[in-house]
């Protein structure tokens, strides 16, 4: 697998040819961008068109969850979104935060911050913001932020403990978070794992999932609990890419298996953070 740098490039570079497709054309075009050999997003994402705050033109069937339903938001709460792309999950929190909360949206392509600033507009929202920055560098200051949600980005990240550790910091003290990801149960075959392209598709830089809810609990956070979890099956015809038909046969008798699940955790407050004694 390459560096660091070039797995943020090659996300990088996949994300901002997705943000100039709607949802339809993702779909339609058999895998979204890139065509039969990567995975097709749509494998994970779920209905979000029953939640209010929906805004069809920032749905691109990326997710893998439905954070915002599970996140506790409240009205007035701040609400930080890692990975926001075209907006969608910012919009749901945003009708449940109404007038008097605030959402942020924080992703690295600028594509899709384009996208989403540009649907806001056309929304009229002047308390949605989206920022440029790295999930491992979160541009917010510590301990602002009542509630964080992600939808099947953190996966992407090369350093996942880093971005546990900001997710902390930007939380206020008895704040929480709800983010839905892909993680694995047992072991990928090599030729999935080492694929740059199944990387970018969610899949081979998923974490076991015991060391998902454990790098999260490293990073301070408590009450760590699964909401939701089901298991995701990649279709044979992507899996052949990568993989003899014996290895295929093979992966599918080891019991192993690629799950999303939507997470929950929160931050106490300590005699360590100013004021708290």
């Amino acid at each position: 697998m390459e560096t660091d740098i070039q797995i943020k490039e090659m996300v990088k570079e996949k994300y901002s040819l997705i943000a100039l497709q709607s949802k339809t054309e993702n779909e339609t075009s058999c895998c979204g961008v890139g065509g039969c050999a990567t995975v097709d997003y749509t494998i994970f994402s779920e209905n979000y068109s029953k939640l209010d705050g929906y805004n069809a033109d920032a749905d691109l069937g990326l997710g893998c969850g439905l954070p915002t339903e599970f996140a506790l938001i409240k009205e007035g709460d701040t609400v930080v979104d890692l990975g926001s792309g075209a907006g969608n999950d910012c919009f749901v929190a945003r009708a449940i935060t109404g007038e008097t909360g605030k959402v942020i949206g924080i992703d690295m392509t600028e594509a899709m911050i384009d996208k989403a600033r540009e649907n806001s507009e056309k929304l009229g929202f002047n308390n949605v913001e989206f920022r440029f920055g790295e999930i491992e560098k979160i541009p917010i200051a510590s301990n602002r932020v009542d509630v964080v949600v992600s939808n099947c980005v953190l996966n992407l990240v090369p350093n996942k403990p880093k971005a546990f550790s900001e997710m902390f910091r930007i939380i206020k003290p008895n704040g929480h978070f709800s983010v839905s990801d892909v993680v694995l149960k047992g072991n990928l075959p090599k030729g999935v794992k080492e694929a740059s392209e199944m990387y970018a598709g969610c899949v081979s830089g998923a974490m076991q999932i015991e060391d998902y809810l454990k790098g999260l609990a490293d990073a301070g956070f408590t009450n760590i609990k699964v909401q939701k979890e089901k298991n995701i099956e990649i279709p044979d015809d992507i899996m052949l890419q990568y993989l003899s038909k014996d290895e295929l046969s093979e992966y599918k008798l080891s019991g192993n298996a690629i799950a999303s699940i939507t997470v929950y955790g929160e931050k106490k407050e300590s005699c360590c953070e100013p004021g708290c004694c």
